[in-house]
């Protein structure tokens, strides 16, 4: 039988036969059995002291496992799991010390994970993320509570009864607490102004509101992108931030979001719209208050969150310079200047612009801040402003100051 062919302990015997032979040098008998002289001395005493079977691999497994996970907290990690399909080792961890584990006896995230792979509970990976693009302007970055909202739909899906759940989120982007979760019927502007009313109530006024630029947040042929809602949020001094067409990864954690909602709720519909609705509103309560979050430092969103100090019923209209003439822009998105009616922006319905002379016969239309139309009535020219920069707001916000969550 040759070498190749033989098993490894075959070749042990054989090693250790040839050493015992005598006038056979150890070194040059390791050398040409390709082992080395630590090897060769072992098996040879293994041999001296077991016989045959010393020859044998044995189980490397160690006698004593000082750090071994107890029974019990494999149960209860298992249990947190079914219970959380989708929580991973650190939130998982994380929860069992806010039950009341002892640190010494919870394991670690990696012993955590293993654990989950062994008793088959860990969903397969996919092969990795695509490469994020890169903003091509700097978006703001949230230093604290109610610095930046983010709202967005989350993609339609039908329930048990047929109806269609297309939910509205809101979301603070500095304490990921989530505002609002809501299923909308129709995107008409008086009902979604009638939930931002709510939410605006309940948390107080953010300082930017940043959306994608879909109806009804933006318009792509509207002065600045304005909207109805979006010029709405502008009266009350919430800026606007939008991210750029096709990078939905600008808003990352908004949608991060609607990734576990669509696994935790899309994925197993209700049988009805309202039931539906009332997992949402569940789902959003586990969210904020029971599920830790890495970028938090595993604290909950509830824990972190705070509700503005700018409320809006303190809300002051904006104010324009003195010298300016204003007008109320009709519902047919035109205004009255010099006994002639020009069309401003039909976003604008109701609400009050302010003109500032230009020369003696050129307008400029502001409306908050932002220069929305350039009028030349001699000539008969409209046109946008190019490069102009935004008056500060006569009515400045107060800085927010801390307050209590409420969510009820």
């Amino acid at each position: 039988m040759s070498w190749s062919e033989s098993s490894v302990v075959h070749q042990r015997m054989d090693f250790v036969l040839v050493v015992r032979e005598p006038d056979v040098n150890v070194s040059e008998a390791c050398r040409s059995f390709g082992i080395s002289r630590k090897t060769g001395y072992k098996w040879l005493a293994r041999y001296e002291s077991e016989g045959l079977p010393g020859l044998v691999d044995r189980c490397r497994r160690p006698s004593a496992s000082p750090l071994k996970v107890s029974g019990d907290i494999v149960i209860r990690l298992l249990k947190l799991r079914d219970e959380h399909r989708y929580w991973g080792p650190k939130k998982l961890r994380a929860r069992l010390l806010r039950d009341g584990c002892q640190p010494e006896d919870v394991p670690s995230v990696a012993t955590i994970g293993r654990v989950l792979q062994r008793a088959g509970k860990c969903e397969p990976k996919g092969r990795g993320r695509p490469a994020r693009a890169l903003p091509t302007k700097p978006l703001i970055v949230a230093q604290k509570p109610n610095d930046v909202w983010t709202t967005d739909f989350k993609g339609w899906w039908r329930t048990g009864d047929g109806r269609c759940c297309e939910p509205l989120g809101i979301r603070d982007l500095y304490s990921r607490y989530i505002l609002c979760l809501r299923p909308v019927s129709r995107r008409r502007v008086e009902d979604l102004r009638r939930i931002f009313e709510e939410i605006f109530e309940r948390y107080g006024l953010p300082q930017v509101i940043r959306s994608d630029n879909g109806s009804p947040f933006a318009s792509l042929v509207g002065p600045h992108g304005l909207t109805r809602l979006s010029a709405w949020w502008r009266t009350l001094g919430v800026k606007l931030e939008r991210i750029e067409p096709g990078h939905p990864e600008q808003n990352g954690g908004h949608e991060r979001m609607h990734q576990d909602l669509a696994r935790e709720i899309e994925a197993q519909p209700s049988a009805t719209l309202a039931q539906e609705k009332q997992r949402l509103e569940r789902w959003r309560e586990e969210y904020n208050t029971a599920r830790p979050h890495e970028a938090l430092g595993m604290k909950m969103p509830g824990e972190v969150y705070y509700c503005s100090a700018r409320k809006l019923k303190d809300v002051i209209p904006y104010g324009y310079p003195s010298d300016y003439i204003r007008r109320t822009v009709r519902r047919d998105g035109c205004i009255q200047i010099a006994g002639r009616y020009v069309y401003v922006s039909s976003a604008l319905e109701k609400m009050q612009v302010g003109l500032e002379r230009l020369g003696a016969s050129g307008w400029r239309v502001w409306f908050c801040g932002l220069a929305i139309r350039e009028l030349d009535l001699k000539q008969g020219t409209f046109r946008r402003p190019d490069a102009v920069p935004a008056h500060k707001n006569c009515n400045p916000c107060p800085d927010n100051k801390v307050s209590p969550a409420t969510d009820s």
